[in-house]
């Protein structure tokens, strides 16, 4: 059996759900072929044990022929050592088929992850990539892996109908008839069960979602006094999600006990019909026994028959959500092969708002909440037609290289604390000074070892350290999201004026609301309303622009409680 997880997972359909779910199926063929041909065998075998067993009495017991009752006893043990020889191949191959289909999604997502890199945060909540490599990926894998106790119990419901029918043809009726009613009445219950589950997903997705954004931001929470509200937004989110599931196991357990319910009916109906013909002479007491038992016998393959329906559906609306992953694109993945040309060279355009960033300078940008998705236009990572030096962002040569967004929300990685900040050691020294970051570098040292994430430093320690890392880069265009937010005043102010002489001659922009920082900008542009309302030196705004000193005013009251 080969080792897993296979080295390549292979290219996925991502055309829609089901293609994904079968293309899945494909991929484990070589194992759930013949692990599906060892189950059929082996429910086969079990089919037939009513028929042998009612024929060892009638032939046997009743007739009083001992030769039938040894021959008929042989060959009932013939069928439980056939049946127990494949049981053990045929689960360690449906094991198998599990696991490979759990390692392939997990693969695959990971794979996605990296190529996103940026993308997937900024596209994808953290709920749902949680909901993808953690609950989806077992959904997906019991949908593949219940197929062959599916292909088992068709087989095994044919096997016994068909003996039934040849044997007692009225019974054999009745059962042939009973099994596709039993379906028909079971189909309208599944349609709740799929609409109830992908409504539970949602409210999982945004439920783990919220929750890291609690964790990651509750010092925030703390120094604002928001602890109390949040939690009840969370408490009330953990409330819809509660109700949902409760909705969710209402429909399943409906689905479980139509599947105990209808089958057992069935049992009765053939058990009742069986009787009768016993009592007219009809039928032996064999064929009653053996009636009874594909009756009784019925009940498990059907049961695995409704299981596989209910399987399938989770692991359609597993695949909905893994496909969704799989099919995002890098955003501006920056193959472009143009270079800024004209006298408009290096000027970075957003015709969008209004923006122009004009080259060389340090360009603060107060706008509010729409800073975030500002910078995401800047850097490429939008379809907004931004250019830069007159070439649009998706054609431009070297984005990547050219243009550097850091953000708060940007990780530190594990390993040694130079290489994690510069990578080639080039400028790191004095992009620590000016991120005011010597007095950390000098207690863990450039060899120190940096935690998953930085965890050992704190949220303002943390910030120093990713601005150091973007000056480190040294980009041509560096875009910089509420740097010193999580800093004291002193260290701000210090970080305010050490930033223009360090990107001197570059160009720079420093989305802040922050009059320390404001004031030592080149130019600041005011964005109200998603649009340039006014721009100018800072002051100069102070004095001119009522609105702007209104907006600055009253945000940097409210900021992150510093370190």
């Amino acid at each position: 059996m080969r080792p897993l997880p296979v080295s390549d997972p292979g290219t996925p359909d991502c055309r829609g759900p089901w293609r994904f779910l079968g293309w899945t199926v494909r991929a484990q063929s070589r194992l759930l072929v013949p692990a599906a041909a060892l189950n059929v065998l082996a429910m086969v075998c079990q089919a037939l044990m009513p028929a042998a067993i009612g024929r060892a009495i009638d032939l046997g017991l009743i007739g009083r022929d001992g030769s039938e009752l040894l021959r008929w006893s042989l060959i009932l043990l013939l069928l439980g050592l056939v049946q127990a020889a494949v049981g053990t191949p045929q689960h360690r191959m449906a094991v198998a088929v599990w696991l490979d289909a759990a390692y392939r999604v997990v693969q695959l997502v990971t794979r996605q992850s990296v190529r996103l890199g940026a993308t997937l945060s900024r596209r994808l909540s953290a709920g749902e990539v949680v909901a993808v490599g953690v609950a989806d990926v077992s959904k997906i894998a019991n949908a593949t892996e219940i197929l062959i106790r599916a292909a088992g119990s068709a087989v095994a419901v044919v096997t016994a109908t068909a003996v039934l029918l040849a044997a007692t043809p009225r019974l054999g009726l009745v059962v042939l008839l009973g099994v596709p009613l039993i379906m028909v009445l079971s189909a309208p219950l599944m349609r709740p069960v799929h609409r109830r589950r992908t409504r539970q997903r949602e409210l999982e997705s945004e439920l783990t979602d919220q929750a890291a954004d609690l964790v990651s931001g509750l010092r925030v929470l703390r120094g604002l006094g928001g602890e109390k509200p949040f939690g009840r937004g969370f408490n009330a989110r953990s409330q819809r999600l509660r109700r949902a599931g409760a909705h969710t196991a209402s429909a399943e357990a409906t689905l479980k006990g139509a599947g105990a319910l209808l089958p057992g009916l069935l049992v009765v109906a053939v058990t009742w019909l069986g009787a009768r013909q016993l009592a007219a002479g009809a039928i032996g007491p064999g064929e009653l026994v053996a009636a009874y038992g594909y009756t009784a016998f019925l009940v498990g393959p059907l049961w695995t028959l409704a299981d596989t329906a209910e399987a399938v559906i989770k692991g359609h609306v597993a695949a909905a959500r893994t496909v969704r992953v799989l099919s995002l694109d890098p955003e501006q993945p920056g193959t472009g092969t143009r270079e800024p040309d004209g006298p408009q060279a290096a000027v970075l355009a957003d015709p969008g708002s209004g923006l122009r960033v004009l080259p060389g300078l340090l360009t603060a940008v107060v706008a509010g909440g729409q800073a975030s998705a500002l910078a995401d236009r800047l850097g490429g990572y939008t379809d907004e037609d931004v250019r830069y030096g007159g070439v649009p962002l998706a054609e431009l040569a070297g984005l990547r290289r050219r243009i550097l967004v850091a953000r708060n929300e940007d990780r530190l990685f594990t390993g040694p604390l130079a290489a994690e900040l510069s990578p080639g050691g080039a400028g790191l020294e004095q992009a620590v000074r000016t991120a005011c970051a010597e007095d950390i570098v000098e207690t863990t040292g450039l060899d120190g070892y940096v935690a998953e994430g930085g965890r050992e430093f704190s949220g303002g320690q943390q910030q120093r350290l990713k601005l150091a890392r973007a000056l480190a880069a040294d980009p041509e265009v560096l875009v910089l999201v509420e740097p010193t937010s999580a800093v004291d005043a002193h260290t701000e102010a210090r970080i305010a004026e050490r930033l223009g002489a360090h990107r001197a001659g570059r160009t720079t922009v420093v989305f802040t609301a922050s009059p320390l920082v404001l004031d030592r900008a080149d130019r600041v542009v005011w964005i109200c309303d998603g649009m340039v309302a006014a721009e100018g030196r800072h002051r100069e705004l102070l004095d001119r622009e009522p609105a702007y000193r209104a907006a600055v005013t009253r945000t940097g009251l409210v900021t992150e409680p510093k370190e």
